[in-house]
């Protein structure tokens, strides 16, 4: 235990600032100038305080909720805190985060979350960044008692202890998951001893011990700067105020109880050790409680002077800037004939491998992507080549291996998840639209989301209802994330290299019907921006708009249709977020007629929103009604006479054609 004068007094200014600017901020709400939720840390300083002391600014953190203390302990100034809670544009977010969303990359606060759990699997992905690039850095996750019962908990550490991550996993334990006592909640009592089921070291203190809870983290991160892998620390602590501001405090706990704990005050016991123990002179301690006083003091008043953000940036940094690419001619039909033509998997194997190549923060994680190269081939042979942390083969847990990913990007690296089928994507839907898509936006943009994540779509194989959906347009909902759809070989490679080139989070998604088609893919390098369409066919009397096995399907009646007098245009967007509609609209504009194709139901879905698109913007151009063929309102059945009904045909599609040329 130290006795180090210096550590003693900058130990206590730190909690000094994490008590005063809460206690500051409660006053604040309480005048109603935090617009929102204000989840102070009161009662629980000494643990940011012990384990951030350790940390450099290159050392990243991962928060919950409660996460004052943590911005406060890496270095965040109480001014910026507050602005953030006052929804200021000096705020540490810029007024997009308030108390439960705060970032600030540059000291390592890589952003506090609403959600339960994702921090964990987050610090992980901050690990694994370190691991790859052998930065020396330790990546640390601060979370309650509520999240070890979370299934984040199992799976972060599981992952840390299987590739020996430099993580440190610190459970903050006041008693309560919001109003649930953790007695009631886990069937186990303490989450240190927890550890053991890992493999890991494990480790129960006094959360209001600074002292013992600076000596543990100490060892701790020197174990984890070693190449000794993560470590789990319970901190047994309480919060002596409300959850949150505001809220009522003593329908689950009493005042007694609360009472009790306020007098294991932690900052009152360094104080009075440092008196007693240490001989350390009150007015040093004094100048202390003086000065951070002064801060506070100053910090409210920036605070509350500062402007509200101006109205018009509230759509800036859902996405990262637009980089130029040189344009690439379209294959012409001549060139289709020539000798060079790869199949759909063999395009986009050639993108992931001529990048890893030339970018070493590139890895790829998914189950069976390693030696066996992948359920189809995605990565065959790369393990050869670049080992186990650039291919790493993951356990089955997708919400896990997703939110390490998300922490990964945070910290400077560039996962590709591999899911082999879209559906498997649905257990980590949470990371993927909470976290990964928003990540940018909360952090003003100065956080980057280079992540891809790849699956199979598409009906096909008997592979009934969990191997077969496409859900694109649920993706395409959602703010931030990049959605696209190749449907053959020269468009795979391109938007897979523009995909591993750009700065935002892309789910490629691959139809497993299609993947062996072939097509000419020129040797030099190129790339296929996204929300730029392809016009796959040239024609005059209708424009059909598919995606990946439905363009092939609508090209096959195309010739046939054409002897009978329809010449029909066919729109192929490859991208539907962003999408591509002054294609549409312009083949509308000369056509007059609409017709959209599509695997999946018709339910809110990607033909739903062309025809929005079109009716909104093109209507005066349209000579019929604007058509939909979609599938079949029902999960995808196994037996193929099933399945074939479920899913438009090429006949299918010739037979609305014609229908609606004679509207």
């Amino acid at each position: 235990m130290t006795n180090d004068e210096g550590l003693l007094l900058q130990l206590y200014r730190t909690m000094q600032i994490i008590r005063q600017t809460e206690e500051e901020l409660a006053r604040c709400h309480q005048r109603g100038l935090i617009f929102g939720a204000c989840h102070t840390y009161v009662g629980q300083e000494a643990i940011s305080t012990g384990v951030c002391v350790h940390l450099t600014n290159d050392d990243p953190i991962f928060s919950t909720h409660r996460g004052h203390g943590h911005a406060l302990a890496k270095g965040m100034p109480p001014r910026e805190l507050m602005a953030e809670l006052f929804g200021r544009e000096t705020g540490c977010s810029r007024g997009r985060g308030g108390s439960m969303h705060l970032f600030s990359p540059e000291i390592g606060m890589m952003g506090t979350s609403g959600i339960v759990g994702p921090c964990i699997l987050q610090a992980c992905g901050g690990g694994y960044s370190s691991k790859l690039m052998k930065s020396g850095c330790v990546a640390v996750a601060f979370f309650g008692d509520g999240a070890v019962n979370n299934g984040a908990f199992h799976e972060g550490l599981n992952m840390a202890a299987i590739w020996k991550l430099p993580v440190l996993f610190v459970c903050e334990n006041n008693q309560f998951a919001t109003e649930v006592p953790f007695a009631y909640s886990s069937g186990i009592p303490d989450v240190g001893r927890r550890a053991a089921n890992y493999g890991l070291p494990g480790f129960e203190v006094d959360g209001n011990d600074v002292l013992a809870v600076t000596e543990v983290a100490r060892e701790a991160v020197a174990r984890a700067r070693s190449g000794g892998g993560a470590t789990l620390i319970e901190c047994k602590t309480y919060r002596t105020r409300a959850h949150a501001e505001g809220m009522g405090d003593f329908t689950y706990r009493t005042r007694e109880q609360v009472d009790q704990w306020k007098q294991r005050c932690p900052m009152a016991s360094l104080r009075h050790r440092m008196l007693t123990n240490f001989a350390i002179a009150e007015t040093q301690i004094e100048a202390i409680e003086t000065e951070v006083a002064t801060l506070v003091a100053e910090a409210r008043q920036f605070a509350e002077s500062s402007p509200l953000p101006d109205a018009s940036t509230a759509a800036e940094h859902v996405y990262s800037p637009v980089r130029a690419i040189v344009p690439h001619a379209e294959p012409s039909p001549d060139q289709e004939s020539g000798a060079r033509k790869l199949s759909f998997t063999q395009a986009t194997h050639e993108a992931l491998a001529e990048e890893m190549a030339i970018n070493p923060r590139i890895f790829v994680m998914g189950e069976g992507i390693g030696v066996r190269g992948g359920n189809f081939k995605t990565t065959a042979g790369l393990y050869e080549i670049y080992g186990p942390d650039r291919l790493c083969d993951t356990p089955i847990s997708e919400r896990g291996f997703v939110g390490l990913a998300c922490g990964a990007a945070m910290t400077g690296t560039r996962p590709v998840v591999d899911f082999m089928f879209a559906d498997f994507i649905l257990d980590s839907f949470g990371e993927i639209v909470n976290q990964i898509a928003k990540m940018q936006y909360m952090s003003s943009g100065r956080l980057k989301m280079p992540v891809l994540l790849r699956g199979c779509i598409g009906i096909g194989h008997s592979a009934a209802t969990h191997h077969s959906g496409s859900y694109y347009a649920m993706y395409a909902q959602v703010p931030g994330l990049r959605v696209v759809v190749p449907s053959n070989a020269y468009d795979a490679k391109g938007l897979m290299k523009h995909a591993l080139r750009c700065d935002d989070p892309v789910m490629f998604l691959e139809h497993r019907e299609i993947l062996t088609m072939k097509r000419h893919v020129p040797t030099e390098d190129y790339e296929i921006e996204f929300g730029r369409a392809a016009i796959a066919r040239v024609g005059r009397n209708v424009t059909v708009v598919a995606l990946a096995r439905m363009v092939h399907l609508t090209l096959s009646v195309c010739e046939e249709l054409e002897r009978e007098g329809i010449s029909v245009e066919v729109i192929d967007p490859r991208t539907i977020s962003p999408l591509d509609t002054d294609t549409i609209l312009q083949s509308v504009a000369k056509t007059g007629r609409l017709l959209i194709v599509d695997e999946p139901p018709a339910s809110c879905g990607f033909a739903a929103e062309i025809a929005t698109q079109v009716m909104d913007a093109g209507f005066n151009d349209l000579d019929a009604p604007i058509r939909r063929l979609t599938g079949v309102f029902t999960p995808t059945p196994y037996s193929p006479p099933l399945e074939a009904a479920v899913v438009p045909s090429a006949a299918d599609i010739a037979a609305a054609i014609r229908l609606l040329v004679k509207e």
